[in-house]
């Protein structure tokens, strides 16, 4: 091969990757993508089953991202047995639906293994942009679904998606309040605690769950290592411990340390030591403290100024301001991801509860929900480009998901009896 042929050859694949869309996700000009998700070729009637839920999956975790208006498949005029490659498909029928791009996928079985092959097209120019092929244990379809979903947000936006990270919550039931870790969807649920009253839990970077629980009595903090080792977490003798938040590498955590009248915030190693005490308001009340994504900062509440109020601080306690002005009860602080928001909860002037978001460099808010029952808790996704809460719009506490902007607000499915609160997004 000559140096001309050669350097061509590099080139091409560079030329496609600029030339395949890329969704700008932020902005005054975002648009939904109109995307097109045929039903899964099925090969096999032992896959059939597994292929349906695995489907289920991939689809809600398309629709809940906010990147794409998902056609009905009903509404569909391609040959429901068309192939999946661009020499068998015919685009114009795609076209007649309003689809921009189109996935096509096929699910095989073979040795307890769940096999999917996904492509993803152009319609316009009638190209495959992408390919994917992943596996997993025929049990785990849900996993898979979110291993193929994940390489199509990728694949749009070149950034990783939300879809394989896991969530936290609380989930009342009868006189117990335990801590459940799932998938980021909250399928795949599993119970953490059993029993008694446990709450605020937060997910570390590393795979551990902090919790705080009345298990001794008063509220402490408990720490569930990966491997499933629960240990107290050594905070200060008779004092009541709540509300711990990781930093950004899981090294320290963030809490509030309540004793007579007064609360204050303190940061100290997972194993309890270097034990520091970050405000020192006399009979204040400091809470919900939330790291900054580059560990240098935490948001937190306090009524210093008369009223619950946004703060923020360095992680030495040093440069405090205050961030939000307007309501007078604003609390459960969580910084987003990517640095530039801290979306809240606040009180308006109805006495509902609703979602807001504070520009941390602008003071600017945003409002995030309304008019729709109680929404509370926000939690951010890894990305930062989604939020977890809870609300009451269909009566008892669920989880809900939305994007930033607060569009897009869909229930978690799968939730059983039982009120959903304070969740957690892990990072």
């Amino acid at each position: 091969m000559n140096v001309k042929a050669l350097l061509l050859s590099l080139l091409l694949p560079l030329a496609a990757l600029a030339q395949a869309p890329v969704i700008q996700i932020s902005g005054a000009n975002f648009r939904p993508l109109p995307l097109a998700v045929s039903a899964p070729l099925v090969q096999g009637d032992e896959a059939k089953a597994p292929a349906g839920k695995l489907d289920e999956t991939l689809m809600y975790d398309l629709r809940a991202s906010g990147l794409f208006q998902m056609l009905d498949r009903a509404s569909f005029l391609a040959d429901a047995k068309e192939g999946v490659t661009a020499g068998s498909i015919k685009f114009a029928r795609w076209a007649d639906v309003g689809a921009e791009a189109l996935v096509k996928y096929t699910v095989a079985q073979e040795n307890g293994e769940l096999r999917v092959e996904a492509r993803v097209f152009n319609v316009g120019s009638g190209r495959e942009e992408f390919k994917t092929t992943h596996g997993a244990p025929v049990a785990v379809p849900h996993k898979l679904a979110h291993q193929v979903a994940d390489a199509i947000y990728r694949h749009f936006t070149r950034e990783p998606s939300p879809f394989l990270s896991r969530i936290t919550y609380v989930r009342k039931s009868g006189t117990n309040r335990d801590v459940w870790v799932a998938d980021w969807d909250g399928r795949n649920a599993k119970q953490v605690t059993k029993g008694g009253i446990n709450l605020l839990p937060a997910l570390g970077p590393d795979g551990q769950v902090a919790y705080t629980s009345y298990r001794q009595g008063q509220p402490d903090l408990f720490l569930q290592q990966e491997e499933g080792e629960t240990v107290r977490l050594k905070t200060a003798e008779g004092q009541m411990a709540t509300g711990v938040a990781f930093s950004p590498d899981g090294k320290r955590v963030a809490y509030s340390l309540a004793d007579g009248e007064s609360a204050q915030v303190w940061v100290a190693d997972t194993n309890g030591g270097n034990r520091k005490r970050l405000t020192d308001t006399r009979y204040g009340i400091n809470s919900s403290p939330s790291w900054s994504p580059d560990g240098k900062r935490i948001a937190f509440v306090s009524n210093r100024g008369g009223s619950p109020q946004v703060y923020v601080m360095n992680t030495d306690g040093s440069g405090v301001k205050r961030l939000t002005f307007q309501g007078n009860y604003n609390q459960t602080p969580d910084w987003s991801p990517r640095g530039d928001l801290i979306a809240f909860t606040a009180r308006d002037e109805r006495n509902a509860f609703d979602l807001f978001a504070v520009n941390v460099e602008t003071g600017k808010i945003t409002r995030l929900t309304q008019d729709q029952g109680n929404n509370e808790e926000p939690a951010f996704s890894p990305n930062g480009r989604l939020i977890l809460f809870t609300s009451t719009r269909n009566g008892t506490p669920q989880l809900f998901v939305m994007t930033a902007e607060g569009n897009n607000q869909m229930p978690l499915p799968g939730q059983e009896k039982g009120a959903y609160l304070t969740p957690d997004w892990g990072r």
